[in-house]
């Protein structure tokens, strides 16, 4: 095989496609599902306030998390939004979070008229850290959300304990780690907050195309968050009435059934991105200026690479298409730019112009979301952040395919370092 790079003409590595969370190869859908879906249909009972079904996922997955209380949704954007409710911020309240995130995790914040405020993230993982968490906690801080990124976990025993010292709610974003364990003990990720948000987006680590869950242990937050998907409708004490301002987040019985399915594969799905894992982090952890992602606990929904750009040569976003190129599905940065500077945020597009709730009143403080808010946050993005599509799928020669381009691709980049110019790719003077 070539030594060139494919991004320079050379032979890829690579010409067949990966197993895809986009398609059947990368996915653990099967009969048992189809025929849950059918079953569904011939009972004509599709909504989940006259079916069982969405029910039984309930309670199957609240047990499968050792917990009291599951809310089922019909995302998981809704499944966060429940938990934000079941907070029931003061319009203007503060919420602190990542600006490293899908906006899945944000957009609840202020669909609830609360404020987000956004803290730094360890440059290793890119989750949470705790002292900047800390820094920003002020008297109208009401909750925290956490997410383990990538399916690592993310610090929610130190979180919840600052979270209990200032009597506020942790709230864990878990849509990216299923069977994440975490701190001490190894608790689940999802039951050390107050309240643990899942989704079943079609990449997920089992999916329905589109559902969510909200577990918690606290019988009074898991109650609001199930009125809140309703309407606010207590339908327990078989009255028509609206206790609160809610919405219809309901899941339905179809949805329900793949998921119930999905999730008596979901060990396997785990373990399986788990074992392939360890076999790229070994290289991984080899090449000079690259670093894996903690293993302990990592549930891989992506595989992250942290990059020493001076040591490794260049950048992510380099990397990123180097590996593209070689037909690795791989990206730089992982999302475009901070969820701060998205324009809902940084231009305050919320309702019509009024910019509510962003300002005062009802806020006490004009958040500003501008770039350098958060520099550890903007420089893994900018930078420092690679990641590799990951699946339960892969077999040897898929993780074989990707250790090969990766060793190629860093072979060059420290051949010239310094010499690839960040974002594009192209090739700069080689002068030193």
């Amino acid at each position: 095989m070539s030594d060139v790079l494919a991004l320079d003409g050379g032979a890829p590595v690579r010409t067949a496609p990966f197993p895809s969370v986009q398609s059947a190869e990368g996915r653990t859908l099967g009969a048992e599902e189809e025929d849950a879906v059918l079953a569904v249909l011939r009972s004509g009972r599709l909504n989940s306030t006259v079916g069982e079904v969405t029910r039984g996922l309930e309670t199957d997955f609240a047990a499968y998390y050792g917990v009291p209380h599951a809310i089922a949704s019909s995302s998981g954007t809704a499944a966060i939004h429940l938990a934000v409710a079941a907070v029931d911020p003061e319009p203007g309240d503060e919420i602190i979070t990542t600006g490293l995130s899908d906006a899945g995790t944000v957009l609840p914040i202020l669909a609830q008229n609360a404020v987000p405020v956004f803290a730094d993230v360890d440059p290793a993982t890119g989750n949470l850290d705790v002292a900047s968490v800390a820094a920003r906690i002020t008297p109208r801080t009401r909750a925290i959300i956490a997410v383990h990124l990538f399916g690592q976990p993310a610090p929610v025993v130190e979180l919840r304990a600052l979270a209990d010292a200032h009597g506020i709610v942790l709230i864990e974003d878990c849509a990216q780690a299923y069977l994440t364990r975490t701190g001490a003990g190894g608790a689940l990720a999802g039951t050390v907050g107050h309240l643990g948000c899942f989704s079943l987006q079609q990449s997920k680590h089992i999916t329905a195309g589109d559902g969510g869950l909200t577990i918690s242990s606290d019988a009074a937050l898991a109650r609001r968050a199930r009125l809140f998907a309703d309407k606010a409708w207590p339908r327990d004490t078989d009255e028509r009435t609206h206790l609160f301002l809610g919405l219809n987040y309901r899941m339905t019985e179809l949805q329900a059934a793949i998921a119930g399915v999905q999730l008596t594969r979901l060990a396997g799905v785990v373990a399986d991105r788990r074992r392939t894992a360890a076999t790229l982090t070994e290289v991984v952890d080899g090449l000079d200026g690259l670093s894996a992602a903690p293993a302990t606990g990592n549930s891989y929904w992506q595989y992250p690479v942290f990059l020493d750009t001076v040591r490794a040569g260049a950048d992510a976003h380099w990397y990123a298409r180097a590996l593209q190129a070689e037909g690795i599905p791989a990206s730089g940065g992982y999302i475009q730019r901070p969820l701060y500077l998205t324009p809902v945020l940084a231009e305050r597009r919320t309702y019509g112009t009024s910019g509510f709730p962003l300002a005062g009143p009802p806020a006490d403080v004009t958040q500003e979301y501008r770039p350098g808010l958060c520099p550890v946050t903007e420089e893994l993005i900018d930078a420092r952040l690679l990641v590799i599509a990951w699946n339960e799928r892969y077999g040897p020669a898929d993780v074989a395919d990707i250790v090969t381009a990766l060793t190629r691709v860093h072979a060059h980049a420290i051949a010239a370092p310094g010499t690839l110019e960040p974002r594009t790719g192209r090739i700069a003077s080689r002068s030193r």
